[in-house]
């Protein structure tokens, strides 16, 4: 049969999707590195990244040494944000603890605060922040500033007096302030995308490597028969994946799922082609495995950095949120976050789906035609 024409437009895509099931299943590293190390990662990424700041090893110097600075003392030590660890004797040595990075917030009350306090003056407290962590520093700030407040007014109304204006706020979707249901939900995204990429790319490659992809093309196995036999598997195995992922994020983190699951599988679809398709691209640039791992970890970074995931897009130069624009993480995240989080339907979410099912398509069209090429 070899060198025969190939019957139709998907001719051999059984035979070919079978024997990639076969290999799939025949090689344990592919499991492990599709289901395994994803979950790992998820695991400790999860639990790692907290964007709650909470008890900062602090260190006060009293100057003051009264009933009126002590007081104060409390108050910073009852925010949960600042744990007093240490007492200082001097301005010499609050500054060793800060070089030698025991304390990362320092307060400073001054002698007079007290008498100042009591005359119905104003009295200077001053916070040291360490500024080699941006998040401790923020939290630090604007939580001092908080408790001066508190405390200021206090002061001015009484033990029973209430302020003119009360603020009470309220966080919707996520009124604990979990840094997992922020995080993991955009994981699936980059989970994904890495995994598809990579065994996609690494497919076709080793079927270069060895020899067997030339022998393919001389079956009347038509070409996009065998595009498709050898991405259907892969795409199949994103979607174990993706169940997986989902599972463990409401069993393991305790994110519940506010929209509907059978509509987040089915937006699912045409971010799984559209990674398929740039896998399969970056299989017909690669001549090697570990070429065609440096290509595909190329586009892990963007979809982390620019897609949303970790940084506001609105937030970064022109420039960059144009490219944001052409990553399909970036629709993607805000299709898992909508339903996941917010209950989103597809009223609300059906740009992000027309913009990635476009991108799904057109990735496909290109990744077959530069695979046809690879004939030539």
């Amino acid at each position: 049969m070899t060198g025969e024409k190939p019957s139709g437009p998907f001719a051999g895509l059984g035979p070919v999707c079978r024997k990639e099931f076969v290999h799939v299943a025949r090689d344990p590293t592919t499991i492990f590195f599709a289901l395994a190390i994803p979950i790992v990662q998820l695991i400790l990424f999860g639990f790692a990244i907290d964007t709650n700041v909470r008890q900062i090893p602090t260190i006060v110097l009293d100057s003051s040494r009264t009933q009126e600075s002590r007081r104060l003392i409390e108050a910073f030590a009852n925010s949960d944000v600042f744990e007093i660890r240490y007492i200082a004797s001097s301005e010499a040595d609050l500054y060793e603890n800060f070089k030698a990075g025991t304390a990362k917030v320092g307060i400073r009350i001054p002698p007079d605060y007290s008498r100042l306090v009591q005359e119905g003056e104003q009295a200077t407290v001053q916070v040291l922040a360490d500024g080699s962590d941006s998040n401790i520093t923020n939290q630090a700030v604007s939580t001092a500033n908080g408790v001066v407040l508190q405390e200021s007014m206090r002061k001015l109304l009484g033990p029973q007096g209430k302020p003119p204006v009360e603020v009470r706020p309220a966080v919707l979707f996520n009124p604990g302030l979990r840094s997992p249901n922020f995080f993991v939900p955009g994981m699936i995204a980059i989970l994904l995308q890495m995994m598809v990429i990579m065994l996609t790319a690494f497919s076709v490659v080793r079927e270069r490597e060895r020899g067997t992809l030339d022998q393919l093309w001389l079956t009347p196995i038509s070409p996009l028969g065998l595009m498709v036999g050898k991405i259907v598997p892969y795409g199949l195995l994103a979607f174990v994946e993706l169940t997986v992922i989902l599972t463990l994020m409401r069993v393991v983190f305790q994110v519940p799922v506010n929209g509907s699951v059978v509509l987040l599988y089915l937006l699912s679809v045409p971010f799984v082609l559209t990674v398929l398709g740039l896998g399969l691209m970056i299989s017909t640039r690669a001549r090697s495995q570990s070429e065609a791992f440096q290509m595909a970890m190329g586009t892990l970074l963007p979809s982390v950095f620019l897609s949303g995931y970790i940084f506001l897009i609105e937030n970064m130069p022109f420039a960059f949120q144009l490219v944001s624009r052409l990553i399909p993480a970036t629709y993607f995240i805000a299709i898992l976050r909508g339903i996941i989080l917010r209950g989103a339907g597809m009223q609300e979410l059906w740009i992000q789906a027309a913009i990635l099912t476009g991108m799904g398509c057109a990735a496909i069209i290109v990744a077959a035609r530069a695979f046809v090429k690879t004939r030539a």
